[in-house]
């Protein structure tokens, strides 16, 4: 078949123009696929710049062989930060077990990734940033579609038409909710919530990750530095709740008041993480949740990533569906004579990946946060029976999808 490299200014993308709206990995993806392929890209990203830092996020599977094309792999190879430990530890502070990471997360060691948010947006960033043109500190207002484009005005006050919008804007896309409807039509919450801070490495820590457990309730540190000198862990509360706590939503204090009363009187280090989370400037807090959506297109506006079928980071394949949703769809535009026949293609060939990795959210990090007693009690066993070795291979679903080499039309 014919090979991606030459896939270069095919007749059908020449000339079209295309809208992204999100910079952050799906965005800057599916750009430089849109790009190679002939197509005018614009990215828009409601941020400053590209973001830095941020938490651990995993590579794994098909989603390697799209950062291989894309020639970035050396990259993020370098900046691998290869946890080497993963310890449990009961209510009282006393040690389940400590294990090799890829035995629970089904990663496989030596080959996949796992890099810090920042390092993939920067990598991707950087092998497109001079392709395609972005607008940092701006972001979608309206949407117009009609028979010829996509009237589109922006928050800054500017008025363009393109071909076409994709929306890459996360989970609680904004694209998504101007052409698709409310969130809630789509939105899976699988019944926790969590608190993401950075704190101080008083614990010399390195490279590893402790997590406390009890019913119900989660404390994490994830230090990915080697432990030396003053650097910072990332902290992580996570609890059970039945019902979705909305109210939070509208204020940052009333997030930290609903931590520390969930995890009032907990031992080990929690205290002083509450402490920590108060006085915190990068609090991230959400739902644990998924997006489900019987279709990923509407006329001349696309979703990819999270916006368009977040797994949650219970499945640890949030970036991975990011990234091959991105070379999917880039391609299937491409293929085929038109844009509705190729969202159809990009659905047709994407979505039985995607959904089976989204099932992986019964399995592997999901098993971590048990919400009852005896649940809590079965994860312990399971854990203390874990062999010493990593697997050898990953799970099934995260390579479920081989990439395809598209054709372009004559």
């Amino acid at each position: 078949m014919t090979r991606v490299d030459t896939l270069v200014n095919g007749p059908a993308a020449r000339g079209r123009t295309v809208l992204i709206s999100g910079a952050s990995i799906a965005g800057p993806a599916l750009a430089y696929w849109l790009n190679r392929y002939g197509f005018v890209v614009t990215v828009v990203e409601k941020a400053g710049t590209v973001r830095d830092g941020g938490y651990p996020i995993d590579v794994r599977g098909t989603a390697l062989d799209v950062v291989r094309r894309m020639g970035i792999l050396p990259r993020l190879r370098e900046a691998h930060i290869d946890l080497r430990r993963l310890t449990f530890l009961d209510e009282d502070g006393s040690e389940v077990a400590s294990v090799d990471p890829h035995a629970v997360t089904g990663g496989v060691a030596g080959r996949d990734l796992e890099v810090r948010r920042g390092a993939l947006a920067g990598a991707l960033h950087e092998a497109v940033r001079d392709d395609v043109q972005f607008l940092f500190d701006d972001s979608v207002d309206t949407l117009d579609q009609h028979r010829h484009g996509v009237d589109v005005t922006f928050r800054g006050g500017g008025r363009r038409t393109f071909d076409l919008v994709v929306g890459a804007d996360g989970l609680h896309s904004r694209t998504r909710r101007l052409q698709f409807g409310p969130e809630e039509l789509f939105h899976r919450y699988l019944g926790y919530c969590f608190a993401g801070f950075t704190l101080r490495n008083t614990f010399g820590l390195a490279r590893e990750t402790v997590m406390w457990n009890a019913p119900g309730r989660a404390a994490v540190l994830y230090a990915a530095g080697d432990g030396d000198g003053d650097g910072d862990v990332h902290g992580f509360l996570n609890f059970a709740r039945p019902e979705p706590p909305f109210d939070a939503f509208r204020d940052p204090e009333a997030q930290r008041d609903l931590v520390a009363e969930v995890f009032g009187g907990a031992g080990w280090e929690v205290p002083g993480m509450l402490t920590a989370l108060r006085d915190a400037d990068d609090l991230f807090f959400d739902l644990v949740s998924q997006i489900r959506m019987p279709r990923w297109s509407s006329g001349r506006v696309a979703l990819v990533g999270d916006a368009a079928y977040a797994p949650s980071f219970l499945t640890g394949q949030g970036s991975s569906l990011a990234l091959v949703g991105a070379y999917m769809l880039a391609g299937s535009l491409a293929a085929e004579p038109d844009h509705a026949a190729g969202f159809d293609a990009y659905e047709r060939d994407t979505r039985a990946f995607v959904t089976l990795n989204q099932d992986q959210v019964g399995k592997g990090e999901a098993a971590l946060f048990p919400a009852t007693a005896r649940a809590l009690e079965q994860r312990n066993a399971m854990l203390r029976g874990l062999g010493s070795m990593p697997p050898a291979e990953g799970r099934p679903a995260h390579a479920a999808l081989v990439l395809p080499e598209f054709r372009l039309p004559a």
